[in-house]
């Protein structure tokens, strides 16, 4: 039995960041993942993939398109498409092979296969070939992070119906591709195989886009992408799916009830959200449950099993890579009587469509529905200098502001680059900025950030730009 201070099991963004930061804090480190690679489903089959194809895919369009003839670029691109899977997936090996490399430097070992938690303290690991290695050490971290949602009656085989991971790896573009959800993989996804040439149909359970953003910048987005050409069946339910050797044929219904329609597709992607993976890891070995949705409790990421905590996916709070990666830090430094802690409010979302959208903190609805009285400052990009000369004018900047402190309560974006811009908002909420902070902030011209500080300035109506 080899002995740790601790055993991380998961080589997520969670995971690979909580060994790192044990190793660097001078504890010996194991961490426990079965596949063939570090980096989770973020940088296998996630995160990382999806913005490769993303890029590629953007500049294929521009290139197709009237934007580069606009500027004056007259090119007549074809697409190679295993080209593009190739180059994506040498960034993904480029990027796994860097966490095997921070994992030497800082000590950690790499224990391949998958963990079982057999005791307090005690760890399983199964490897490919069936191998078993037994792990003891003074705390267990879970950081097994999530698999993607299964659609009753529409069964994932990856030929035709895809999960995330299918749908990262296809062979040739789609005809039509139908996807099953509206939120931040499937727009992201749908997207991409719209710009190489797929027609796209999104089917959407609630009556809007992006559930949990706020309404406005959800509404822009999706004039957007319809623009795009993505079509939107909203309050819509997918009851069954029928696959053949070319397509397949969905029954899709009003979520309310009523007529079902047929839809064909060659492809469907199933993109209604993920669930964590928690099933055979032992949790009954000491005395833990979860909820029905297979989610672990926590109370600053310890569970109620002494020496065991819990990160990421598998527990309360949104599934975003960088909320595994502060829960991460703020659990190892607890480990060794440091007093870590995460924010939870001041966690920013991104949807890294085009335009993107990014927020951080309070939506319109939820101070609404708190009663609490706020400001509003908008900017347009259509009358950001940078944006406009670059056409890239959709979109807005939001800054929501406590009526009476003037404290930021929450920022919301749609607009280039803002996945790049939310930051600062971050950094001034951390700090419990107020609008006129960042109205008295000199931004660099001419730039897309100009319009956060222009959309501060009217929080009191005051801004120049407009």
């Amino acid at each position: 039995m080899s002995t740790y201070d601790v055993v991380i099991l998961g080589g997520g963004p969670g995971g690979y960041n909580a060994a790192i930061r044990a190793g660097q804090l001078g504890l010996k480190a194991a961490c426990v993942e079965g596949r063939s690679t570090l980096g989770g489903t973020c940088l296998n089959v996630g995160c990382m993939p999806s913005k490769a194809l993303l890029h590629a895919s953007e500049l294929y369009d521009a290139a197709m398109g009237a934007e580069f003839a606009n500027l004056g670029i007259e090119v007549k691109p074809t697409l190679n498409l295993a080209q593009m899977m190739k180059q994506k997936d040498e960034s993904v090996s480029g990027l796994t092979k860097g966490i095997e490399f921070l994992f030497r430097k800082n000590k950690v070992d790499w224990i391949k296969g998958w963990g079982h938690i057999d005791g307090p303290g005690k760890v399983t690991v199964t490897d490919s070939a069936g191998s078993k290695t037994e792990l003891s050490a003074k705390d267990i971290i879970i950081a097994t992070g999530s698999e993607p949602t299964p659609l009753p009656g529409v069964d994932i085989d990856n030929k035709r119906i895809l999960d995330s991971t299918g749908a990262l790896s296809l062979a040739e573009v789609p005809k039509h591709l139908v996807v099953i959800g509206a939120g931040v993989i499937g727009l992201e996804l749908g997207s991409v195989w719209r710009r190489l040439g797929a027609q796209v149909t999104v089917v959407e359970f609630l009556d809007r886009i992006c559930p949990g953003v706020d309404g406005e910048a959800g509404k822009t987005l999706q004039r957007s992408l319809t623009k795009q050409g993505i079509s939107f069946k909203l309050s819509s339910k997918v009851t069954s799916a029928t696959t053949s050797a070319n397509g397949v044929q969905l029954s899709v219904e009003p979520a309310a009830g009523g007529t079902a329609e047929l839809l064909e597709a060659d492809y469907v992607l199933v993109a209604i959200g993920r669930r964590p993976y928690t099933q055979g890891l032992g949790l009954e070995n000491v005395g833990l449950a979860t909820d029905k949705r297979g989610m672990l409790a926590n109370k600053g990421h310890r569970t109620e099993a002494a020496g065991v905590w819990v990160i990421g996916d598998v527990t309360s709070g949104p599934m975003l890579a960088h909320k595994a990666e502060d829960e991460a830090m703020a659990c190892v430094e607890q480990i060794v009587g440091k007093a870590g802690e995460v924010n939870y409010d001041l966690i920013p979302n991104v949807i890294y469509t085009r335009p993107e959208l990014a927020s951080v903190g309070k939506t319109e609805e939820q101070l609404k529905a708190e009663g609490r009285a706020y400001k509003v400052g908008k900017f347009p990009f259509t009358a950001n200098s940078r944006a406009k000369i670059n056409h890239e004018t959709e979109g807005f900047a939001k800054v929501l502001a406590d009526e009476r402190t003037d404290e930021i309560l929450g920022v919301h974006l749609v607009g280039p680059s803002v996945s790049e811009m939310i930051g600062e908002y971050c950094v001034a909420m951390e700090f419990s900025a107020s609008a006129e902070d960042i109205a008295l902030t000199c931004h660099p011209h001419p730039t897309r950030s100009e319009a956060l500080r222009q959309a501060a300035m009217n929080v009191e109506g005051m801004a120049t730009q407009m």
